[in-house]
């Protein structure tokens, strides 16, 4: 089955429900992944893309943080999630789609500012929590596509300045190793860069920048890995950045990646 996936941080799905749809309508994924939806489930505007044909849907929330929905055109399975690092909070949700591929969304820490384990626990958290995921995909069977805002921009091509965000959570060298180890791990491909091998890409910019675009300091801090046999299906990848300019946007970008049959 061939299909087109798209993930976002939304930033506040109920704030920017007509972000939403405006991308529906324009773009059409096949499915689309939000994180940071920061809100309860019953609380999310889903019939407002039901209507329009994204009828399909899994999601886990939590009031005002977190939060992770998959919204499809197309039939879903749910598959269970994971509650990483037992902390109960909404960062993964998984289906299944009719052609058998497990769809897996992933909201990773963002890792606080000070990347030092001893004094800052949320960046504890973070490096825990992608040392399971290294460990949770490692030797899976089957076809599977893991989306999300990730929160570690690993090449110096996926991040404005390499130099100067050595010592920035999400650059880290920490943070890359363990974000590859867990890549290898899983046996997953990076299909965006597959697709777009050479040159800086991002898909987050700071709400800080007076003028985001003229400044260009973007971080690639959302990622569409894929198993061996549906990234060489995987035809085409691209980031929306344009959306990052629309009214009252999102921080990040939205990432698409179409697979063939």
């Amino acid at each position: 089955m061939a299909f087109t996936i798209c993930t976002w941080n939304i930033n506040s799905v109920r704030l920017r429900a007509d972000l939403v749809a405006a991308l529906l309508r324009e773009e059409k994924p096949d499915v689309l992944c939000l994180q940071e939806t920061k809100s309860p489930v019953d609380k999310i505007p889903f019939p407002i893309f039901e209507q329009l044909g994204w009828k399909y849907a899994q999601a886990r929330g939590e009031k005002g943080y977190n939060g992770v929905a998959i919204l499809s055109r197309i039939p879903l399975e749910p598959v269970e999630h994971v509650d990483w690092v037992g902390k109960g909070d909404a960062r993964h949700v998984a289906a299944r789609l009719p052609g058998g591929e497990v769809v897996h969304n992933l909201y990773v820490p963002a890792g606080g500012d000070e990347p030092d384990v001893a004094t800052n626990p949320k960046f504890d958290h973070k490096l825990k929590f992608v040392d399971q995921m290294a460990a949770h995909f490692e030797g899976q069977d089957g076809e599977a596509v893991l989306v999300g805002d990730l929160n570690i921009a690993p090449g110096e091509d996926d991040v404005w300045s390499h130099k100067q965000l050595l010592k920035v959570v999400s650059h880290t060298p920490i943070e890359v190793e363990k974000f590859e180890a867990a890549r290898a791990r899983g046996g997953w491909e990076d299909v965006v860069r597959k697709h777009l091998p050479e040159g800086k890409l991002y898909s987050w910019w700071s709400y800080r920048a007076r003028d985001w675009d003229a400044a260009d300091k973007g971080r690639r801090l959302d990622h569409v890995w894929a198993t061996p046999g549906l990234a060489a299906r995987s035809q085409s990848a691209r980031i929306l950045r344009e959306a990052r300019g629309w009214e009252k946007p999102s921080d990040h970008a939205p990432v698409f990646v179409t697979f063939g049959e």
